[in-house]
C-alpha cells in the first residue's frame, strides 16, 4: 500500500519540492537570509498563492456546479416526495436512477463543491510528506525531491517564533523536552484553520444559497460539511508539521477571500447576497442584476404611466348661474 501511495505522490512531490526551491531561491537571492525561518515559510505561503491561483478554472467550475446543485432542488423535492414511503429494492434503485438523471441533465453532483478541496489533496499530501521527513532527511543527510540535502537541513533547523517548521504539537508532547513555542504556534495555527474552514462554509450557507436551497435536502449536505471538515482537520492537526498548518492556513483564507468576493459580486440567484447587491445597485441607481438599463427605465415609465392613469381627476366646478 506505502509502494502504491509513494508511486502515486512521487510527481506531486517532486512539484511541490521544486516550487519551494523555486521560491526560496528567489528569496534569497532578494537578500533574505537563506536558514531564516521567515524565508521557508514566505515560501510556503507563495507556494499556496500559486496553487490557488491555478485552482482558479476548478473554483469556477465548482461555483457553476453548485448553483446547478441549487437549481434543481424543487425537482429533487417531488422525487422524495414521489418515494415517500416506498422502501422495497425497486422504488430504491427506480429513484437512485432517476436522481442521477437529474444531475446529469444539470450537470452536476453532489460531491460538486467538494472539487477544490480533491483536486489540492494530492499537492497537500506532498507537502506533508516533504516536511514531516525534513527531519530524518537532515539526521540522514539526503534530498527530499527537488530539494537537496542542502536545503532540508536548512529547512529542518528553521523556525517561525521559536517553533521549528518540522516539528509538530504531537511530536514535541510526546518527546522528553517540550518546546511550549511549539505547542502555541500550533496551537494557534489549529484554530485559525479551522475557523477559516467553518467561516468559508457558513459564509456559502447564510448569504449564497437560495430560498429553495435552504429547505432542500442539499443544505443537509452543507450542514454537515460546516461541523465534520473543521473538526477533521483540527484533530488532524495536532500531527501536521508547523509549515503544513501555515500551508492549510494560507489556503483556507485564500478560500475565505476568493468565495467572499465572489457571493458579494456575482451572488446565486434569489440568495440574501443577491437581495443585498440589489440594494447596493439601488443605492447607486443602477438596476438590478441580471435587468438592463433601458428596460428598467421602460418598466419604470410604464409603472409611472399607469399610475397616473390610475388617478382620480378632480371633478370640476361648474359657476352658477346668478339670480336675477
Amino acid at each position: 500500500m506505502n509502494n502504491f501511495l509513494d508511486t502515486i505522490l512521487t510527481p506531486f512531490t517532486y512539484v511541490v519540492s521544486w516550487v519551494l526551491w523555486a521560491f526560496h531561491e528567489l528569496f534569497t537571492t532578494i537578500g533574505m537570509n537563506a536558514d531564516s525561518g521567515v524565508t521557508w515559510t514566505l515560501s510556503i505561503i507563495f507556494l499556496v498563492l500559486l496553487i490557488r491561483t491555478l485552482l482558479i478554472p476548478v473554483f469556477v467550475k465548482q461555483i457553476k456546479s453548485q448553483r446547478a446543485m441549487q437549481a434543481l432542488q424543487p425537482d429533487l423535492r417531488k422525487l422524495q416526495a414521489k418515494y415517500k414511503g416506498k422502501t422495497d429494492q425497486m422504488s430504491r434503485q427506480a429513484m437512485v436512477q432517476e436522481q442521477q438523471a437529474l444531475f446529469k441533465k444539470h450537470k452536476t453532483n453532489p460531491l460538486s463543491s467538494c472539487l477544490p478541496l480533491l483536486v489540492q489533496m494530492p499537492f497537500f499530501f506532498a507537502l506533508f510528506r516533504v516536511l514531516n521527513e525534513a527531519s530524518r532527511a537532515s539526521d540522514d543527510g539526503r534530498s527530499i525531491g527537488a530539494l537537496s540535502a542542502e536545503h532540508i537541513r536548512s529547512f529542518d533547523q528553521s523556525s517561525i517564533l521559536g517553533a521549528p517548521l518540522s516539528e509538530t504539537f504531537l511530536g514535541t508532547i510526546n518527546s522528553g523536552a517540550v518546546n511550549w513555542a511549539v505547542i502555541i504556534v500550533a496551537v494557534v495555527m489549529i484554530l485559525a484553520m479551522t475557523a477559516s474552514q467553518f467561516f468559508t462554509q457558513r459564509q456559502l450557507m447564510t448569504k449564497n444559497m437560495s430560498a429553495e436551497a435552504l429547505q432542500g435536502p442539499f443544505m443537509q449536505q452543507q450542514k454537515m460539511m460546516l461541523y465534520i471538515l473543521p473538526l477533521v482537520f483540527g484533530i488532524g492537526g495536532i500531527n501536521f508539521p508547523i509549515g503544513v498548518l501555515i500551508y492549510w492556513t494560507a489556503s483556507n483564507l485564500w478560500t475565505l477571500g476568493q468565495q467572499f468576493w465572489v457571493i458579494r459580486n456575482n451572488p446565486t440567484p434569489g440568495s440574501e447576497a443577491e437581495r443585498e447587491l440589489n440594494a447596493r445597485r439601488a443605492a447607486k441607481g443602477l438596476p438590478p442584476v441580471g435587468v438592463k438599463k433601458e428596460d428598467a427605465e421602460a418598466a419604470e415609465q410604464a409603472a409611472a404611466e399607469q399610475a397616473a392613469k390610475g388617478q382620480r381627476t378632480q371633478p370640476q366646478r361648474k359657476n352658477r348661474r346668478k339670480k336675477k
